[in-house]
């Protein structure tokens, strides 16, 4: 009984800090995937209804945050009567660990899933280093 109540209160602790908005609209979390490559960081984001125009992203202090703006309205001549499905606004922030070349970051988005790369600075980058035998 005791780790539920300390579930409890690590998701509440969690959901202290809120951003007031201008807009009236849901902000969802979108599911990501994080991939490491042996050179670039991938970030993919699952973000349906949005587009190259209606998402913004910024990397500043190694802070990445991904905001999408979705409006969805009911096309004329037609009533909805039920829906089930959310509309809403996508926001999620990420603190990166390491170097990033930040001149060379690409961002794609294709059918609402967003794809950026963060290329690793050369200081991030995994070096090889030679091992000689040493002769006397």
């Amino acid at each position: 009984m005791a780790d539920k109540t300390t579930d409890i209160q690590k998701q509440e602790t969690e959901k202290v800090e809120r951003i007031e908005r201008s807009r009236a609209a849901k902000i969802f979390n979108p599911d990501v995937d994080i991939v490491e490559r042996k050179n670039d960081i991938m970030v993919i984001a699952d973000m349906p209804g949005i587009d190259e125009a209606s998402v913004d992203i910024t990397l500043e202090n190694n802070v990445l945050s991904i905001y999408g703006k979705v409006d969805w309205d009911v096309p004329d001549k037609l009533k909805l009567l039920h829906g089930e499905y959310g509309i809403g606004d996508y926001q999620r922030v990420f603190t990166l660990s390491g170097d990033v070349n930040r001149e060379k970051i690409e961002a794609t988005v294709n059918n609402g899933v967003l794809k950026i790369v963060l290329p690793k600075a050369e200081a991030a980058k995994t070096k090889k280093i030679a091992v000689r035998a040493e002769t006397k």
